[in-house]
């Protein structure tokens, strides 16, 4: 048994006390994105003050990523090992850790410090980013969809909250932007304080010998691989336009109170579909709503090439926001129908390694690609992996008709 989880939480489910733990849970994760939130307002922000070379610019939020993909198998052991929640509320105070160090790094101006500091952080990110499969697991098979959507919608409070917290603090010490990085410590806190209300239930052990590995065939199932490649790729596409973003908005000289709008209503769309995102796909299927999210991604990418006043920006970064709702949602979903139970923290973090994978390359490659090649040309280059993943989720649903017939 994991210590301080509840072993009789499937039993109590009737009970409506898992509505109230998904309520915590929810807020939990948007708590997490007000931190995330804030980051993609200052980390180019702050990369692009203090870096040696303005290609650099971009390098502490791939360093936020590329702490968190390297975590992943870390977390996913501490997860087995301590359960939930400990794992969880250790995921926060190395978020406070962090927060409070990249403060130091600004104070004392040092670049190097700042990705010591987001690479440390990244362990938060990968902790945090299984929020949505713990809801799964407090409602059972039959509230799945909706437990996933539901939490993910709690994001809409960093899209409500982080901007406006980064434009308030910015200012608040002498060192540009560090008063903004010491007030997601006190996030960090509250969200601590708010995992003590949710009774997980207690994770079952790793089958013996399983070492960390899937059981053999898993990552050949056609739905496997498509759930990673919707949600990996889906990430990917929206890291690379979003991260770029303050830049590119910075280059065509619009304030940093537009950025901060303009992110807002991204965040707005990549989370307020999830109020029925999960009926959505329990309606007409999880296929029809991937490729819709692919879709939506395409008509973002057209409308960036349209043009590059406030409008542009706004209206093609909440459309973005609202494809990637749709393929993260989506992929997750179809992820918990590919893998047995018992290897579920395995199967979770692989996911997790995929995806904060891609975003850690395309957070490295947007910073490049905005002060070299351009938005536009960046956003034209987008368009290969959402044709790669058209062509994906057209072989999926060949192979389901074909095991159909």
């Amino acid at each position: 048994m994991n210590p301080g989880e509840d072993v009789s939480a499937l039993a109590s489910a009737r009970t409506g006390r898992f509505n109230r733990a998904l309520v915590w849970l929810t807020v939990c994760q948007g708590l997490f994105l007000v931190n995330n939130v804030t980051f993609m307002a200052i980390n180019g922000l702050v990369g692009l003050m203090l870096a040696p070379r303005g290609w650099m610019a971009t390098l502490p939020l791939t360093a936020y990523v590329l702490g968190g993909s390297l975590s992943t198998g870390l977390v996913a052991r501490h997860q087995q090992r301590w359960g939930r929640r400990r794992a969880f509320r250790l995921g926060l105070v190395v978020a406070m850790a962090a927060a409070a160090l990249c403060a130091v790094a600004v104070r004392l101006g040092s670049f190097w410090l700042l990705l010591a500091a987001t690479v440390l952080a990244g362990y938060y990110n990968a902790n945090a980013a299984l929020y949505r499969f713990a809801a799964a697991e407090l409602t059972g098979p039959a509230g799945r969809e909706r437990a996933i959507s539901w939490v993910l919608a709690g994001g809409l409070l960093g899209g409500v909250a982080g901007p406006p917290l980064a434009q308030a603090t910015r200012d608040l010490l002498a060192a540009p932007f560090a008063g903004a990085y010491l007030s997601l410590v006190a996030v960090a806190a509250v969200a601590w304080l708010c995992l003590g209300r949710i009774p997980f239930p207690a994770l079952p052990p790793a089958p013996a010998g399983a070492n960390g590995h899937l059981p053999a065939g898993t990552h050949r199932q056609p739905a496997f691989i498509v759930a990673i490649a919707a949600s990996a790729l889906g990430y990917g596409v929206m890291n690379l336009l979003m991260a770029a973003t303050p830049i590119a908005m910075a280059g065509c000289a619009h304030p940093f109170g537009a950025v901060a709008w303009v992110l807002e209503w991204h965040v707005v769309g990549m989370y307020l579909p999830s109020f029925f995102t999960g009926s959505l796909i329990r309606r007409v299927g999880v296929q029809p709503v991937l490729a819709a999210g692919v879709a939506l991604n395409a008509a973002c990418i057209a409308l960036a090439l349209h043009g590059v006043d406030l409008m542009h920006f706004t209206a093609a970064l909440a459309m973005l926001g609202v494809g990637w709702n749709f393929l993260y949602v989506g992929g997750t979903t179809l992820y918990t129908e590919s893998y047995p139970p018992a290897h579920r923290v395995t199967a979770q973090a692989l996911m997790d390694r995929w995806v904060l994978g891609t975003m850690t390359l395309t957070s490295f490659s947007s910073g490049a690609l905005v002060t070299t090649g351009g938005w536009q040309a960046m956003n034209a280059g987008a368009l290969v992996p959402l044709a790669l993943l058209a062509a994906m989720l057209a072989w999926l649903a060949r192979k389901r008709r074909t095991g159909a017939a």
